[in-house]
């Protein structure tokens, strides 16, 4: 009984800032559609999903950098290995910042490239060209800050990426309203005010960071060691790769939106927002399993990390529950808030049900996505997102052509549910082994 409440305890105590701390990032991007969504047209909405597909896609290539360092930081922790710990943040950062000048160095054939598979019209990329020149300067910013974030949940706080977090959401907020409406800059002041944002937010994290943590900071040839850079990556290729099928799926999506046009795509953007809102709401509790697992792991208590799994399960069981009742009886009336196009509204309508299916199908790719990140069982994590993505491009190839948009969602839902399905089995195979991970911490 006691076990059972400390991990009830460390669950929430993790759990509850994580949450707030993701909610904050679909309230973001809800905000910022509902002022685009204003001003006048689906052109607006249109370029918001694209850009944001954009970015995404280039961010979410790069989250092995905050996976990583929260799996390995958290199992240095539970090990007691501080020199690891500092050592995770200082080569994390440092590959963060390299990646983050590159982007800026490579914007033009970035972009490009992505445009043109994207196959928008040419007033969506007027628009986004505009957005994605201005967002893209706050790479490095974007990229520390995923680092930061992972150590901080790596060190069992996440509490500190809490506040950053809502300090950046409040500063984007009011920056793009009063440059969009007080000084009429449209999405030049939307693009500014993330950009403000994510250096502030970036700055504010390496302060508290300083402030808070009296760690050692290796040196430069120690983090550039041929043979720590090996076991990093080592970690975080499956993550990577993880990723690449990831943002392919979600990429695919939104252009196959944008090639039935700017209306169509509008509306999946419009009902992908309440897939991000329970995404990053659920993620809080993927975050804890990090955190918590990898701790477990480092300090080889195997009974807790797998009564902490069990929790996990159930409490993620009954979030989705929740989210779903939840969009059943007011997801509708959501979609009037975030735009005022009734043309936008009703074909959205017509969709909404896919929307709601979501939070079921998907909760347990989330869980089992955290446990694995934990422990460092990536490899796991690959071969799921690796099936799941053949089943969607399968199901979407087949489908789409007789259904339209429904076999699109279809194909999406498929994939949510065989990723946590194919964890699930997986982890049936080799929980009970002792294997619970092809790697451990430096």
């Amino acid at each position: 009984m006691h076990g059972h409440r400390q991990i009830i305890s460390g669950i929430a105590a993790l759990a509850i800032p994580a949450i707030i701390t993701n909610i904050t990032t679909p309230v973001l991007g809800l905000s910022d559609m509902a002022i685009v969504g204003h001003l006048g047209g689906a052109v607006y909405i249109a370029a918001i999903a694209v850009g944001a597909a954009v970015f995404n896609m280039l961010y979410w290539l790069c989250g092995f950098l905050r996976m990583g360092t929260s799996g390995l930081t958290a199992q240095c922790y539970g090990s007691r290995n501080i020199e690891g710990c500092s050592r995770s943040l200082a080569q994390a950062m440092t590959i963060a910042m390299g990646l983050g000048v590159l982007m800026i160095l490579l914007q033009r054939p970035v972009f490009e490239g992505m445009i043109l598979f994207m196959d928008c019209d040419e007033a969506t990329r007027s628009v986004v060209h505009t957005y994605f020149s201005i967002c893209v300067w706050g790479a490095p910013a974007v990229l520390g800050t995923f680092v930061l974030t992972g150590w901080w949940l790596g060190m069992q706080n996440s509490r500190t990426p809490m506040w950053v977090s809502i300090f950046i959401d409040l500063f984007n907020i009011g920056m793009s309203v009063t440059l969009v409406f007080l000084f009429h800059l449209r999405i030049e002041g939307v693009a500014t005010g993330t950009l403000a944002a994510q250096w502030a937010g970036f700055l504010l994290g390496l302060w508290l960071c300083k402030r808070k943590y009296h760690i050692s900071v290796p040196r430069l040839s120690t983090v550039l060691k041929g043979a720590e850079l090996k076991c990093f990556f080592k970690v975080n290729t499956d993550i990577f790769l993880r990723t690449v099928c990831l943002v392919s799926v979600t990429v695919w999506f939104t252009r196959i939106g944008s090639m039935q046009g700017a209306e169509m795509l509008a509306v999946n953007a419009l009902l992908m927002q309440l897939f991000t809102l329970f995404s990053f709401f659920m993620d809080g509790f993927a975050f804890s399993a990090e955190a918590l697992c990898g701790r477990f792991k480092g300090s080889g208590n195997m009974a807790m990390l797998r009564r902490t799994v069990h929790t996990l399960m159930k409490c993620a069981g009954a979030i989705a529950l929740l989210f779903t009742l939840l969009y059943a009886i007011g997801g509708s009336e959501m979609l009037h808030l975030l735009t005022s196009d009734h043309g936008v509204v009703t074909t959205a309508k017509e969709y909404f049900w896919w929307a709601v299916s979501i939070p079921l199908a998907g909760f347990a790719a989330f869980m089992w996505d955290g446990v694995s990140i934990g422990v460092t069982a990536t490899r796991r994590m690959l071969i799921s997102m690796l099936c799941a993505t053949a089943l969607f491009f399968t199901i979407y190839f087949v489908a789409y052509p007789q259904i339209g948009n429904h076999g699109l969602w279809l194909a999406f839902i498929a994939y949510l549910l065989t990723r946590g399905i194919a964890l699930w089995i997986l982890n049936r195979q080799y929980w009970g082994t002792g294997h619970l991970s092809p790697y451990s911490a430096r």
